[in-house]
């Protein structure tokens, strides 16, 4: 019998290449929103199973350490005028983007609660296990033309683990990132600093070190059809103040933006930037989005609230200006 790994040449043995070399050709999904035309599926509202923590050195915790309080500027009518760029470089610590985390801390948290879950550890055999930002990713793919991903999918004891494989493009993209792409990035995480207190009732303090190692997520459960869905995403902070102090429908995402004059900036943010804040919002329930806008120095001159049930009827009000803009039912 010829062993596996060889192949049979005229007059020689030839050495296959393993399995793990060969080229393989990845499943993909097109971009044309008209395939996914048809009637918005049945999605579980989320509820809040747990939560785990990040510290400044993203070493996992299993409590919410980490978890920041919605603390909103007084409205007077006046602009907020945070200075985005304060402490740009000098007091910036972005994690490592090297270390490829994976399923790691989520994982973490499902070994530690595995006997505790609802319905008992049986109920994970049927469950899809991932990011909130993986699933993000799927949702917005029918009107994506320019980032392209990859998800590596693995089943173990019948639960289906979907990770995130960096493409060569997106890691040509990361190490060759422009100054100002960095900048804006910080400043996204500076606006949080902004608009967060360590405590309820306490203040902000944009004077200290923005560290995106620290994170607090939140670990869902829901349903999509008849899959049954365990994920975690990074949430900003939680408002003391919200209508409900039951998790996900008290927590808030904080977004920046740039100042929109033209109608060719308002048809970019309402086409392509507002799907990606309804998908990332509500898929795990977030209810509310705080949006900063910043002028060219980089101050925030205003804030908006856009609830996450409301983004659609945002795009339909203009849909002279947005033909071709997105619908919710195309995505899930």
């Amino acid at each position: 019998m010829e062993s596996r790994g060889t192949k049979r040449g005229a007059g020689k043995i030839e050495v296959a290449e393993p399995w793990n070399k060969l080229p393989l050709l990845a499943p993909s999904l097109p971009t044309n929103p008209a395939l996914y035309a048809g009637p918005f599926p049945f999605y579980r509202r989320p509820s809040e199973l747990g939560c785990f923590s990040l510290d400044a050195q993203r070493q996992y915790h299993g409590d919410a350490r980490a978890l920041r309080y919605y603390c909103p500027p007084p409205t007077n009518g006046q602009s907020p005028n945070f200075d985005l760029r304060d402490g740009y470089p000098d007091r910036y610590r972005p994690r490592d983007e090297e270390v490829q985390e994976r399923l790691d801390h989520l994982l973490c948290w499902v070994l530690e609660h595995r006997g505790r879950l609802e319905g008992g550890p049986g109920w994970l055999a049927g469950a899809i296990v991932t990011w909130r930002g993986h699933l993000t990713k799927l949702l917005t793919t029918p009107y994506e033309r320019q980032e392209g991903w990859q998800l590596a999918a693995s089943r173990f004891q019948g639960t289906l683990y979907l990770s995130e494989v960096e493409t060569p493009a997106a890691r040509d993209q990361r190490l060759t990132r422009p100054p100002l792409l960095q900048e804006l990035m910080y400043m996204g995480y500076k606006f949080e600093q902004y608009m967060c207190a360590d405590k309820p009732g306490g203040s902000t303090d944009p004077s200290g070190e923005v560290n995106t190692n620290v994170a607090f997520c939140s670990v869902l459960r829901s349903r999509l059809g008849n899959h049954p869905l365990l994920f975690s995403g990074e949430v900003d902070c939680i408002d003391p103040q919200a209508p409900t102090a039951q998790p996900p429908s008290c927590y808030v995402e904080l977004k920046t933006s740039k100042e929109m004059h033209s109608p060719g900036q308002r048809k970019s943010f309402y086409r392509r930037k507002l799907l990606k804040w309804w998908a990332q919002s509500f898929l795990p329930g977030v209810p509310n989005v705080v949006a900063g806008f910043r002028n060219p120095e980089g101050f925030v001159c205003s804030l908006k609230t856009f609830r996450t049930m409301e983004m659609f009827e945002y795009v339909r009000a203009r849909l002279p200006l947005l033909l071709g803009a997105w619908q919710p039912g195309h995505s899930v």
